[in-house]
């Protein structure tokens, strides 16, 4: 609380452009912005919020709008979005594509795409959520609505993104794909840089080893301590304890035309059930596939995934944490699979349909970006390849996809990772006027194969 009360007092403050936020995986980055938020606004200013998409937008909107229920809140949107449930719920909440629709409610938020077409409209403070994935040209296109900004973000994941190359602006001072911070602090050096120093997501499982290949100059700890957390399965695994197993249904008690659709744990082996144990008990589990070079939606490996999800809901895992000290059921909206291209995506989503893991949230390492889940499983960037590539390197995608967990993160891969990345080391230009990234992707791939190598499940 002493970070958080030092935080509104400089955001509060008429001095200088800003205040920047760096947090960690789980800190509380978006607790933060709707205090912020909520405390700005009932002491009568009006405020606007920028976050990067329209799900980071809904989150922020729902969350505030349950937090102060009495605050006007507009959701500034383009003409073709269609208001989700969690936003249309409060009476409290205007969805506009117009600035004059919503400029007199006490919060307007937005994504920094719709804010960059507003043409008119000035607000006192502004608060950028996940700051780091926004362009520095974005920034400068909305920088002239406010006179001083909240930026709050996490230096360790994805960079700005962008599907034109940037190469040709690199290291110039009008370089648009800067990050919005770094911008904001190479011409205002004397801005005040809060850091929480905590992660209240992560347990100390993974908050060890995401802040050792991630952070190496920002470290942080895990909120809560070895044995605070728990995931426990209310049906034993495939060839132990019938009773129990019978009970929840399994793959044979799908019926014919699921049991062809989804891949079953008595297709793959028990090797999906000896990898469900250990991420159990350790909070880690790397599934390892034979090697072989494959297409990025690697047939295999996406049967392996749906095999995974499917057979630890079957299982009917609990989650037991100091918000649940007697336990929650991890239903199919607390499980994530992360991959890092679309069309993985797309194929692991269809070989989901019709089965029990078919509302699992399926999404890449940019739509995941700041979201939460009890158990996720993640497609490794590398697995499959023949070359390791800056885009499969970027040591935020693998940040992203490894720090999305409360209890439990399964890896699935190819053998020859580790081979790959002796035979392409980290190579890329070194541009003037541009800081080096720590740690590059090479090494904080090597961190984490590391470490996952002590709780792998050879298939």
């Amino acid at each position: 609380m002493v970070v958080i009360e030092a935080i509104l007092r400089d955001f509060g403050s008429s001095q200088g452009r800003g205040v920047v936020v760096d947090s960690p995986p789980g800190a509380g980055k978006s607790t933060l912005v709707v205090h912020a938020a909520r405390t700005m606004a009932e002491s009568g200013e009006r405020l606007m919020v920028i976050a990067q998409t329209n799900e980071q937008v809904d989150d922020l909107i729902d969350r505030l709008a349950t937090a102060a229920p009495q605050l006007e809140i507009g959701r500034l949107s383009a003409s073709t979005y269609v208001p989700a449930q969690r936003v249309i719920k409060h009476g409290t909440v205007t969805v506009s594509g117009a600035v004059s629709d919503v400029q007199n409610s006490a919060v307007v938020i937005g994504t920094a795409a719709k804010w960059a077409t507003v043409s008119d409209g000035t607000w006192e403070r502004a608060i950028v959520d996940e700051a780091y994935q926004m362009r520095s040209d974005m920034l400068l296109r909305v920088a002239g609505r406010f006179s001083r900004g909240l930026f709050v973000g996490d230096p360790g994941q994805l960079d700005p993104f962008s599907v034109v190359a940037g190469e040709r602006w690199a290291g110039l001072s009008w370089d648009p794909m800067q990050s919005a911070v770094a911008v904001l602090l190479r011409h205002n050096s004397d801005l005040p840089v809060h850091r929480l120093p905590v992660s209240w997501r992560l347990p100390p499982s993974a908050a060890d080893l995401v802040s050792a290949a991630f952070y190496p100059f920002t470290p942080f700890r895990a909120g809560t301590a070895e044995g605070d957390r728990r995931l426990e399965f209310s049906t034993s695994a495939i060839g132990g304890g019938s009773r129990q197993h019978r009970s929840t249904p399994s793959a044979l008690d799908l019926g014919p035309r699921q049991h062809r659709s989804t891949p079953s744990a008595l297709d793959l082996g028990q090797g999906i059930d000896n990898t469900l144990e250990i991420a159990r008990r350790t909070g880690w589990a790397l599934h390892e596939l034979p090697a072989r070079h494959t297409v990025r939606t690697d047939r295999e490996a996406v049967a392996t995934i749906a095999a995974l999800v499917t057979r630890l809901l079957q299982r009917g895992p609990v989650a037991y944490s100091e918000h649940a000290p007697d336990g929650r059921p991890v239903t199919a909206e607390r499980v994530a699979v992360g991959a890092a291209h679309r069309d993985q995506v797309a194929a692991i989503r269809q070989a989901l349909a019709g089965s029990v893991a078919a509302d699992v949230t399926v999404d890449t390492a940019n739509r995941l970006q700041g979201r939460e889940y009890d158990v996720t499983v993640v497609l490794h960037p590398l697995s499959g390849r023949r070359d390791a590539g800056a885009f499969h390197l970027e040591a935020g995608r693998l940040c992203v996809l490894t720090s999305r967990h409360r209890h439990a993160c399964i890896v699935v891969a190819r053998a020859g990772i580790a081979e790959l990345l002796d035979n392409h080391p980290s190579a890329e230009p070194v541009h003037l006027n541009v800081p080096v990234r720590f740690p590059d992707g090479w090494e904080a791939n090597q961190a984490v194969l590391a470490h996952l190598s002590r709780s792998t499940v050879r298939a």
